[in-house]
């Protein structure tokens, strides 16, 4: 590093940087210890909700949502699959397609799970404005699709 180049803590956004880091670290260790009576964990979590949501995705397709590699799927989703919490089934015109569902215990445990979510959303952003809440919404949208170009210039 020369000495011409400022330091990241000198940068007049570092302090957005790392409030916006920070928070995302406390809100998944909040979400995952509230989980915790549910015995899932955040990365569960997530495919729960896109499973409810998008019953019969494949898992390509969900691994794209959530921005992880095959890898992380082939480790978590066999876990769920045993705890009987989702089924995988061959799509019917694609046998080489995996599609993945809820069991009934998976579709109890996931709205258990949504509640738990929903209440930590609430008491933390309930007492910003709902205008606030949506431009800080804004905000993070935009470094998220500045963010996925990076990835995608990259790849």
């Amino acid at each position: 590093m020369n000495k011409n180049q400022s330091l990241p803590w000198d940068h007049p956004r570092f302090r957005s940087w790392i409030a916006v880091a920070r928070a995302c670290q406390l809100m998944q260790q909040s979400l995952g210890r509230s989980l915790a009576e549910l015995d899932i964990k955040t990365p569960h979590l997530d495919i729960l909700i896109n499973l409810y949501r998008f019953e019969g995705i494949s898992q390509q397709e969900l691994a794209r949502k959530l921005l992880v590699g095959r890898s992380n799927m082939s480790m978590l989703l066999p876990q769920m699959e045993k705890r009987g919490l989702i089924e995988r089934r061959g799509d019917e015109k694609d046998k080489r397609v995996l599609r993945l569902f809820l069991t009934p215990e998976g579709r109890d445990v996931t709205e258990k799970a949504m509640v738990i979510q929903t209440d930590l959303i609430e008491r933390v952003l309930s007492p910003e404005p709902i205008e606030q809440c949506m431009a800080m919404a804004g905000s993070m949208e935009r470094i998220i699709r500045v963010l996925q170009r990076d990835l995608v210039d990259e790849d």
